[in-house]
């Protein structure tokens, strides 16, 4: 009897030089290392450019986002895993809205109004606190650490789709 293989999009958000806020982009990075190409995972940098989740979602199952997060009151490099309806934020109908400055929270709950049936159920958000986003290209080490984490984590859920 032959698996059917689930498609998984990746994503990592952020800023590459703004210190910590670039752990989803190192997540992605890493994970492009290690993950060999498959035709049913899809790992994305989005950088900070969260409206195009909207388009990235359709014809995945599974979605993984990476990002930071900010003025948690715990210690930079603590880790959150969080599904996807935990954390999309309500769409605004307010026509003022810029379509450019959403975030990729307010972008699932477009992207639920606009794919309906197509919206992808199996989502899941991990979420690093931070607390360093100056103008630098490094990560802290706990940060660092907490991304390492999160590589391994998304490692083991990939493969236990198979």
């Amino acid at each position: 009897m032959e698996t059917r293989k689930i498609n998984t999009a990746i994503m990592g958000f952020g800023n590459p030089c703004r210190s910590d806020d670039a752990i989803g982009i190192y997540v992605i990075d890493e994970l492009k290392k290690q993950i060999p190409q498959q035709s049913n995972i899809t790992i994305l940098d989005m950088g900070t450019g969260a409206f195009e989740v909207l388009f990235k979602l359709k014809g995945h199952q599974k979605i993984i986002l990476v990002d930071a997060v900010m003025n948690t009151g715990e210690p930079a490099g603590t880790l959150y895993k969080v599904p996807g309806e935990e954390v999309a934020s309500a769409p605004q109908d307010d026509p003022m809205v810029f379509l450019h400055s959403i975030k990729w929270d307010q972008a699932l709950s477009y992207a639920k109004k606009i794919l309906r049936n197509e919206y992808p159920e199996d989502i899941s958000v991990y979420l690093i606190a931070i607390d360093d986003t100056r103008l630098e290209m490094h990560l802290s080490e706990p940060v660092k650490k907490a991304g390492d984490k999160i590589v391994t984590l998304i490692k083991e859920a990939v493969i236990l789709d198979f």
